[in-house]
């Protein structure tokens, strides 16, 4: 294998076949990790604007101590942004795939050491979306836990789904829950790759003291042109 391209690591997973990978992008002329999924790219560290500015408006000026919740591990952008708020007392990061969570604690992912180390942090194995279900909550070791902040980027968006079974935590009953999950004035907030969504924004107002959609806009280096994301904030009542 050449030096401009190496995987890392290959795993037969219940959902397809897992790669990690890293290359050397001359456009950007820096180490580039990704993350594919069969043949769809499930994550890459050449756009994180939008994952690590998520991070920091939905803690934006919220009092100590803060416990969060993180749905979606990735290459550990958001949650490691997370962490560099010195308000934050916990963290619990839940991601489907615990061959990911194995690849930061292993150190095959820059900054994934530390972040497992990090005694704020805890991985957890599991289905985000299935947690959020349940009556106990979304931490298993402590049944009905509030938090301070629920950071969501796992699906494409509230439509774009990475599976069908997800779609009812962006209906009316998930978003009801997900509010039950916060204390008075928490915020949930989620990742979108498409524009904002005026009805899925809409929803969140049924269900929230406040809800708004901010557009965050990066360079596109490879298309050279903007490019955006959108991230959903949402308050709850309080």
């Amino acid at each position: 294998m050449s030096a401009r391209f190496q995987e890392l690591d290959w795993r037969q997973t219940p959902l397809g076949e897992l790669v990690l990978r890293r290359r050397w992008d001359p456009v950007f002329d820096r180490e580039v990790h990704e993350i594919k999924l069969n043949d769809e790219f499930l994550m890459s560290s050449l756009f994180t604007v939008s994952e690590v500015e998520m991070a920091h408006l939905a803690l934006a000026d919220m009092p100590a101590p803060l416990d969060v919740v993180v749905g979606g591990l990735g290459l550990g952008y958001t949650a490691r942004t997370v962490l560099e708020n010195p308000n934050v007392r916990s963290m619990l990061v839940i991601d489907a795939l615990g061959e990911v969570i194995e690849w930061h604690r292993q150190g095959l992912l820059p900054g994934g050491q530390a972040l497992a180390a990090d005694p704020r942090c805890r991985l957890l194995h599991g289905d985000f979306f299935a947690l959020s279900r349940s009556a106990e909550g979304l931490d298993p070791d402590e049944p009905g836990r509030r938090f301070h902040a629920i950071i969501v980027d796992i699906d494409h968006s509230p439509r774009h789904l990475l599976h069908p079974d997800n779609a009812d935590f962006y209906q009316a009953e998930g978003l009801r829950r997900l509010a039950d999950r916060l204390h008075t004035g928490g915020v949930f907030a989620l990742w979108s790759n498409e524009p904002p969504d005026d009805e899925y924004t809409a929803a969140l107002a049924d269900h929230f003291a406040q809800a708004r959609a901010e557009v965050v806009r990066f360079h596109n280096a490879l298309q050279q042109r903007d490019a955006t994301s959108t991230v959903y904030l949402a308050k709850a009542p309080g």
